[in-house]
């Protein structure tokens, strides 16, 4: 892994939506294997950030590549080189956890005799081999949480986006989670994560917050907090997002 590579680039990278400006004229860059969390209340903007970053949707102007690719031109190539994640998981309920992890694997272009093999090793790893043939809807949410994560990254994707993954599982899933999240970032996958919660911001490398579509902060948690004068997150949160002039995200 080169943890001097740079896989997300922006440069004054704005997204307007009529007379509102969603996204005001963002910079920042991420590097290979980082856990990079994209913090802000709902309102300021970084859903439409990812999406754009994530190919989905196109910028009013500024600059931004993923994976050395550019979002005006070449949101195909980004997409084939990312996996997301959303709050909602991404699983198909009506669908056995089998059925959903070989679905995801031909989306993502996997052979079938390397899918059947990656498969095996999925269901060993999470010990979910007594389940494989159980529909989704009937497992409990942090472990469709798990299959979930594990499809978004089947095809060794170089950049991971999980947009509020974490969202109403208990304090001890979300820490399970984390674990695999550390284990993805260990083999070169880096992490784009937005949350809610500040707790999480902590287990972050870097951070960035948005207040009103733009970058209010964006340093090592250890470094903000030293920087706002407090002991948490939640503390340089509060401070930021006291002065937030919308919401509705």
């Amino acid at each position: 892994m080169d943890n001097s590579k740079i896989v997300i680039e922006t440069h004054e990278l704005t997204r307007r939506f009529g007379d509102f400006i969603a996204v005001n004229a963002i910079s920042f860059d991420v590097k290979a294997g980082e856990i990079f969390g994209f913090l802000g209340a709902n309102g300021a903007g970084k859903t439409t950030a990812m999406r754009i970053l994530c190919g989905l949707l196109l910028p009013s102007s500024g600059k931004a590549t993923v994976a050395g690719y550019d979002v005006y031109t070449q949101s195909e190539q980004i997409k084939r080189q990312i996996g997301y994640m959303s709050q909602k998981f991404s699983l198909y309920d009506n669908l056995t956890v089998r059925e959903n992890i070989n679905f995801f694997g031909g989306i993502y272009g996997i052979p079938k005799r390397e899918l059947q093999q990656k498969t095996a090793e999925l269901l060993e790893r999470l010990q979910f081999e007594a389940e494989a043939d159980k529909l989704v809807r009937s497992l409990p949410l942090g472990w469709k949480q798990k299959i979930s994560f594990s499809t978004a990254i089947l095809h060794s994707p170089q950049i991971v986006f999980l947009d509020e993954p974490t969202g109403g599982v208990d304090p001890i899933t979300r820490r399970q989670f984390w674990d695999m999240i550390y284990e993805a970032a260990a083999n070169g996958i880096t992490i784009f994560v937005t949350t809610h919660y500040m707790d999480e911001a902590e287990y972050c490398d870097r951070v960035s917050i948005m207040v009103d579509g733009a970058i209010a902060a964006l340093d090592t948690p250890q470094k903000l907090k030293q920087q706002f004068g407090v002991e948490d997150m939640d503390g340089v949160f509060l401070q930021l997002a006291r002065g937030a002039k919308r919401s509705g995200d």
